[in-house]
């Protein structure tokens, strides 16, 4: 990140108790951390733009694991209504977790406290997306139940003013 530094945490190895609640818009510099880690470079202002918008918008869902009293780890969703399925359907927008938290739980606490939201607003079907290159995820996502079934594609199209 351009000048911006996450408050020093240290993330013990030992025995820890780790606590999910929502994030809120005091989380700005944490969540720019972690989306710079996940390869989105980003500053503690623009994420509290994007929070902004995020948290006052009933349909996103942003939940944060804070382990030693550190944010370690944030899950970002999304509820719609599509054009394919009578029922409103569910995505992961954003997972991830400090490199130096990785391998402790973090994640799969994570997903299934997005899938315990999800389930209490009545969705039953959940999709998201990873890039090709992140194969870990891939098995990772794997092992909790998803199964791969499509292809994404992105286009950058040009923005007129």
């Amino acid at each position: 990140m351009h000048g911006t530094h996450a408050r020093n945490c240290v993330v013990s190895h030992y025995n820890f108790v780790m606590l999910i609640r929502d994030a809120g818009s005091d989380d700005a510099l944490e969540l720019a951390v972690l989306m710079c880690q996940l390869g989105y470079e980003t500053e503690q202002a623009e994420m509290k733009a994007r929070l902004k918008l995020i948290l006052s918008n009933p349909a996103y869902k942003t939940f944060v694991a804070i382990l030693d009293g550190c944010v370690c780890g944030m899950i970002g969703t999304l509820t719609y209504t599509s054009y394919e399925h009578n029922d409103r359907s569910g995505r992961i927008l954003a997972l991830v977790t400090l490199s130096e938290a990785r391998r402790r739980g973090i994640g799969r606490a994570l997903i299934a406290t997005a899938e315990k939201d999800f389930a209490q607003r009545g969705i039953r079907r959940v999709a998201l997306d990873t890039r090709l290159t992140r194969e870990d995820a891939h098995k990772f996502y794997e092992s909790l139940g998803y199964e791969r079934n499509g292809w994404r594609f992105v286009k950058q199209l040009p923005v007129s003013d």
